[in-house]
């Protein structure tokens, strides 16, 4: 398996070859002067505008589109070309934008892509990250050949916020479990703790009201109390009711309810259940 990285990518591409790719498939000189001015905007940080003389704005919403345009025809195209002059044995790959994944069934194969594809990228004004590619033995027999050499359990990698490992399902077959990146994990729910944290005194109204104004919804326990058959469920909290049953005093005794209070109703016997036929 090559996990391959191109080094800044949307740094480095190169808007005459950018152009001539476009200009192979596209006759409208009107989209071609639109994209022209795209790749020249510029950025702006800070406050401060930057001219943009080469690559593309990196998050901007053309990028990743430009990035298809420019990989098809530089990797696309000479992959499958290279599948079927070179290759001995099977050949995939996964692309999604810049980033990509190659697997091999032959490990010649795997090299020599890797070494041909640095010199197809050199041609365009990029290359492979050095650190962040590497050739890595993955897949269903990897665990049992990598233990028979006295190895580790085979390497996993990352692929479009993921990460892929070899397992084995309870039945023993071969499992490509898929985990959520630890790095973003953590991220993410440091992220979640600070808002607890900074939302944790304010009182009950306002986090149903800032949970509703951005779209939450409520947990699963009130929404099927609110579905029962039973009365009205458990009230939002951003409700008036909630709101105006918080502040109203609370009997203390039975006796205080008077003729309004809720009616206790005797519960019938349980039925007894039927013994089993022999």
């Amino acid at each position: 398996m090559l996990d391959a990285d191109i080094r800044d990518f949307f740094g480095q591409l190169d808007h005459c070859w950018l152009r001539t790719f476009l200009e192979h498939r596209i006759a409208d000189k009107r989209i071609l002067r639109l994209v022209g001015k795209w790749l020249t905007a510029g950025v702006v940080e800070d406050g401060q505008w930057t001219a943009g003389r080469e690559g593309s704005p990196q998050g901007a919403s053309v990028s990743p589109l430009l990035a298809n345009a420019c990989l098809h025809y530089v990797l696309d195209w000479w992959a499958d070309w290279w599948r079927g002059r070179h290759a001995r044995g099977d050949v995939i790959i996964v692309r999604f934008a810049d980033d990509f994944i190659v697997g091999f069934e032959d490990e010649q194969d795997a090299r020599r892509f890797q070494g041909e594809l640095c010199e197809r990228l050199a041609g365009f004004g990029l290359e492979l990250h050095p650190d962040k590619t590497r050739l890595i033995e993955f897949g269903r027999h990897a665990t049992r050949d990598r233990a028979r050499r006295g190895l580790a359990k085979p390497e996993t990698f990352d692929f479009l916020g993921f990460t892929h490992i070899c397992a084995r399902s309870k039945s023993g077959r071969f499992w490509l479990k898929r985990v959520t990146v630890a790095k973003r994990m953590r991220a993410k729910l440091r992220e979640v703790k600070d808002q607890l944290k900074r939302r944790r005194h304010e009182p009950v109204p306002v986090q149903g009201a800032v949970a509703a104004k951005r779209g939450a919804r409520p947990p699963r326990l009130l929404c099927r109390a609110r579905q029962s058959r039973r009365g009205g469920g458990f009230p939002h909290p951003g409700d008036e009711a909630l709101v105006q049953g918080a502040a109203a005093p609370q009997p203390a005794h039975a006796a205080e309810l008077g003729a309004n209070g809720p009616s206790r109703e005797t519960m019938a016997a349980a039925r007894p259940r039927e013994t089993s036929l022999p």
